[in-house]
């Protein structure tokens, strides 16, 4: 097969529709836009969400509370994936819970939560730490550092 041997496939392609080419071709004068009206002017047609001047649902549903856009926002992680992932003695930070998969966006800083339980003696640096994810961190014989 050569280069210009290739075709589309049969259904693939479809004639351009030819407008506004005299009134022979069919789809001439108005070219298919019917007389006047909204939809037949050069920037014919409604903005996105425009419901024909009936108030927008935007507008006619009601609003509550607000989005505090300076919200510390932490990436938590629970101590049970922290038993599964690592060994005993790792030193674990930001960087070894990215390489471990347990975390992928470190929003402001990574949370441990108290979910599960702690056999292995580990050093966690995290930005926070629940009470029951510290004390369970440290019973295990590990460190709970906040960096």
């Amino acid at each position: 097969m050569k280069l210009h041997e290739l075709y589309p496939a049969a259904g693939a392609t479809k004639e351009v529709k030819r407008i506004g080419r005299g009134h022979g071709s069919g789809h001439g004068k108005t070219a298919g836009k019917g007389h006047k009206g909204q939809w037949a002017r050069s920037g014919g047609g409604v903005r996105p969400g425009f419901e024909g001047g009936q108030t927008s649902l935007a507008r006619r549903m009601p609003k509550r509370g607000f989005n505090n856009i300076f919200a510390t926002e932490y990436t938590v992680v629970n101590v049970a994936d922290l038993e599964a992932r690592f060994e005993n003695g790792a030193v674990i930070d930001t960087d070894a819970l990215i390489d471990a998969g347990l975390v992928t966006k470190v929003l402001d800083g990574v949370k441990v939560l108290g979910n599960g339980e702690v056999t292995k003696s580990f050093t966690v640096k995290a930005a926070k730490f629940s009470e029951s994810a510290k004390a369970k961190i440290e019973s295990a014989g590990g460190k709970a550092e906040v960096e």
